[in-house]
């Protein structure tokens, strides 16, 4: 399987269906740190990364902003001092989609080029 980071997300208008739990299951190898969790009953990758201030933690906000908008693929973002929350979801077909863990896999990239 080709990398997630090194994927690019497709358009989703809604009809294609979400990722099914033996998609989840191989996807989900690649970003191991990332948790599934369930929000108005459905799911969502959700990670939550540590920074030393707020200055640094706005910097990787607005990263990962510009690659949301590149992808045409857009995350909640929660940022507070010293750490982002991010969760992706498909939000069209209310789910998981491959596109939420290509972007799990492109911000963890990221972050890493952020050490």
């Amino acid at each position: 399987m080709t990398e997630l980071s090194n994927q690019t997300c497709v358009p989703c208008s809604g009809k294609l269906p979400p990722a099914t739990a033996e998609e989840i299951e191989v996807f989900k190898t690649q970003v191991p740190e990332w948790d599934i969790v369930t929000e108005n009953k459905e799911l969502h990758l959700q990670r939550t990364y540590k920074f030393p201030d707020f200055k640094t933690a706005l910097a990787f906000t607005q990263s990962v902003g510009e690659i949301a908008e590149q992808e045409g693929h857009h995350p909640a973002l929660l940022t507070e001092w010293g750490k982002v929350t991010v969760t992706w979801w498909t939000h069209a077909i209310k789910g998981l989609h491959q596109n939420d863990f290509i972007m799990a896999a492109k911000t963890d990239h990221l972050m890493n080029s952020m050490k």
